[in-house]
């Protein structure tokens, strides 16, 4: 058995957004976005980071910038090339947002069943949940999107 923790995190951008808000493969209907190269879907991110914690082979930083250069930017791209490295069966995935907005919850059932489909494990395998952090983080203050990801693997 293999535990690793993902995270990731973007900064967001109101006003003039330049692209769809992406978390966990699921597009979130706001009037903003978050500053990335790619599609900044932070939530696949994290989960990409995990599963490099258990490959020992990142894929965010260098593959993931040639593939951004190469036109991939959808963040699902990148966990699959990270899950090309994965020898083990992921057995649960327990993933934690904080932002103070959006607001996660309405989503989190279409996340789950979208991030099980991507991992091919049973939707019962994927937690989701999501705090705003009372306001004291950057995060909580609306300035950003946090997501650490805890992975079990066998």
């Amino acid at each position: 058995m293999k535990v690793s923790i993902g995270q990731d995190s973007h900064r967001i951008n109101y006003g003039n957004p330049d692209k769809d808000l992406m978390l966990g493969g699921i597009k979130f209907e706001e009037n903003f976005s978050v500053v990335a190269n790619s599609d900044g879907d932070v939530v696949l991110h994290a989960i990409t980071n995990a599963v490099s914690g258990i490959t020992c082979k990142n894929i965010l930083g260098k593959i993931s910038d040639d593939m951004c250069k190469n036109g991939i930017v959808d963040s699902e791209e990148y966990l699959k090339e990270a899950l090309k490295y994965l020898k083990e069966k992921i057995v649960h995935i327990s993933i934690s947002i904080e932002c103070k907005v959006p607001k996660i919850s309405p989503k989190i059932e279409e996340m789950r069943k979208n991030i099980a489909r991507i991992l091919n494990i049973n939707e019962s395998s994927v937690g989701i949940t999501a705090t705003s952090g009372e306001g004291l983080t950057e995060f909580g203050k609306g300035n950003g999107i946090s997501v650490f990801v805890c992975m079990t693997t066998e």
